[in-house]
């Protein structure tokens, strides 16, 4: 009945050291569907993997702008990443109102973990059950910002979170080199065959569920509609399809032709198992 003493409070310490509140906060953003944000030198995309709470509702909104020159993919609680989201606008409208002129991506999610640190230090409150990626563009270049309902926060290459997340990180850090030096274009289908990794295997990406936002040089952050959508999920298939005979015959090339074996007579019989148990 009572399975941990330590984790009725947040506020509570756990004889190792640990809050249990908060790495429950950590696993509901495990939960969510995942997205993939990533950067070269001159841009910051978003793509984000929308999800129906059943055949009857819409898909869920997982990418938010927040100002001209940023946005945030979110996974975890929807209603959590709505009061972030809010907040962080009207920071960044404060600071238009005062400075006229745009909010710095790095000193935004400094105050945003801020807030977020708040609510593991007071009994009264909960910790935030949402992980946020930032996309954002300043005099700094892109950004890519990961926040955690810890309250930390990590300057990023590229990152992935959600559920089953390890297959897109894992295809980002075999591909990382190649990030930098990428076209805008490249660079989502980057970002789109990443997420893709985190599909089961009967699910496939498609505009309904598939969410792409982009922000750089000379370029507000903007949520590609379907059709913009379509023309770079049909681009990712065509490549593989072009790509598919040419490995092909790779492979086939590098084993010369042999002589085929000579007769040996009947071989004898194999015993078969039906389950390998090591």
């Amino acid at each position: 009945m009572f399975r941990n003493q330590y984790d009725s409070d947040v506020t509570v310490w756990s004889p190792q050291g640990r809050l249990h509140q908060v790495e429950y906060a950590m696993e509901a953003v495990k939960l969510g569907s995942a997205t993939v944000g990533l950067k070269n030198k001159t841009h910051a995309v978003l793509i984000a993997l929308k999800r129906a709470s059943s055949e009857l509702s819409a898909y869920q909104k997982k990418i938010i702008p927040i100002d001209k020159h940023m946005g945030i993919s979110i996974a975890g609680l929807t209603a959590d990443a709505r009061m972030l989201s809010r907040y962080m606008r009207t920071e960044c409208l404060n600071y238009k109102y005062s400075h006229d002129d745009v909010l710095p991506v790095s000193r935004l999610i400094a105050t945003l973990g801020n807030k977020m640190q708040t609510c593991t230090q007071r009994y009264d409150r909960r910790p935030y059950g949402v992980g946020l990626l930032v996309a954002g563009f300043d005099d700094q270049g892109p950004h890519i910002y990961q926040t955690c309902p810890s309250a930390n926060y990590f300057d990023c290459k590229a990152m992935a979170i959600g559920a089953r997340s390890q297959g897109a990180r894992t295809y980002l850090e075999k591909h990382l080199n190649e990030f930098s030096a990428s076209s805008l274009e490249e660079l989502v289908k980057h970002g789109l065959r990443a997420l893709r990794d985190t599909l089961p295997n009967e699910l496939d990406l498609s505009v309904k569920n598939v969410s792409i936002g982009i922000v750089g040089k000379d370029q507000e952050f903007d949520i590609l509609g379907e059709t913009e959508t379509a023309t770079y999920l049909t681009a990712i298939e065509s490549d593989e399809k072009r790509g598919q005979p040419v490995g092909q015959d790779v492979q086939q090339d590098d084993h010369p032709p042999q002589d085929p074996p000579a007769d040996e007579g009947p071989a004898d019989p194999r015993v078969s198992t039906a389950m390998d148990t090591e």
